[in-house]
């Protein structure tokens, strides 16, 4: 596989093939993030991307995912991604779903119809790192959109039949805007119901923006039980019709994965008992833990 700089993918995609398709993050200017800031966002050439599929086809069928990298691959123009997936589909015919990432801006770009196009094609599941419902929390992350455009992204998304799974970021608000975050992010993932939600814990790394206010005392992360009580929040504030929620991430001090509403009354009574007890014995420790 011809890999251009470090590859991401989401944990849900630990076994998959993973197939980069473009270089680098379109937006890019994520205040937390420094995945892609070593790249100059492109389109691969198709001769590299049909080489790559050819290779994964020699192997035989040791993968049964594929996911597309990388940062926001769902922005390439349908046709490109349409070529992509059917060389796939003709290739590697034992591949049962095919990834993304994706955002307000990659979906919306796009019409029912080309979406719709692309599910036909293989497109399975897109990953949307919403991080915050709050539209003042994305302002500040420079997230680049809005929580009517994350609705917006989820009911497109829904129209097409393309199965959404949406990331949110734990403190990434601050202790400022701590219970704006999480009520607002409530509040919002309400409105999408999504299928899949993961909750990430958001770490300060050196060289961001994120870092530099830090460094400035105008950000400062929550602490231990603060980011917990986010998480409350979320969860007993968020109303699903059916949602696996999971908080299983490296960089969580809570791993937890539960299956909403069922799950619901249990969660909320357990993360209560945590908050209520402060007893750091029961979170991940701080070795453990990573992006």
């Amino acid at each position: 596989m011809d890999y251009v700089g470090r590859i991401f993918r989401p944990p849900s995609e630990a076994k998959s093939l993973l197939l980069q398709v473009s270089v680098g993050c379109s937006h890019n200017r994520c205040t937390y993030c420094d995945m892609y800031r070593d790249k100059q966002f492109a389109a691969k050439p198709w001769p590299g991307i049909e080489a790559d599929i050819l290779e994964a086809k020699a192997m035989g069928p040791r993968f049964t995912r594929v996911f597309l990298c990388d940062g926001d691959a769902l922005i390439l123009k349908t046709r490109r991604l349409l070529q992509v997936l059917e060389s796939i589909a003709e290739h590697l015919p034992w591949v049962t779903r095919v990834g993304v990432y994706g955002d307000t801006r990659s979906v919306g770009k796009k019409s029912v119809a080309e979406l719709e196009s692309l599910k036909a094609a293989g497109l399975g599941i897109v990953y949307h790192g919403m991080e915050s419902g709050s539209d003042e929390v994305m302002r500040r992350i420079d997230k680049g959109g809005t929580a009517a455009e994350c609705a917006a992204t989820a009911d497109k998304l829904r129209q097409a039949g393309i199965t959404h799974s949406v990331m949110v970021l734990l403190g990434v608000g601050g202790v400022e805007l701590s219970q704006q975050h999480a009520l607002d992010t409530a509040r919002l993932l309400s409105r999408m119901d999504p299928p899949y939600v993961g909750a990430l814990t958001t770490t300060v790394v050196p060289g961001t923006p994120l870092a530099a206010a830090q460094a400035r005392g105008d950000f400062v992360l929550p602490d231990k039980f603060g980011l917990v009580e986010e998480l409350s929040v979320i969860v007993s504030e968020s109303e699903f019709s059916g949602c696996r929620f999971s908080a299983n991430h490296a960089s969580n001090y809570l791993p937890l994965t539960a299956d909403l509403p069922r799950d619901k009354p249990r969660l909320v009574a357990a993360l209560a008992e945590i908050l209520r007890e402060r007893d750091e014995g029961v979170l991940k420790p701080e070795w453990q833990r990573g992006l």
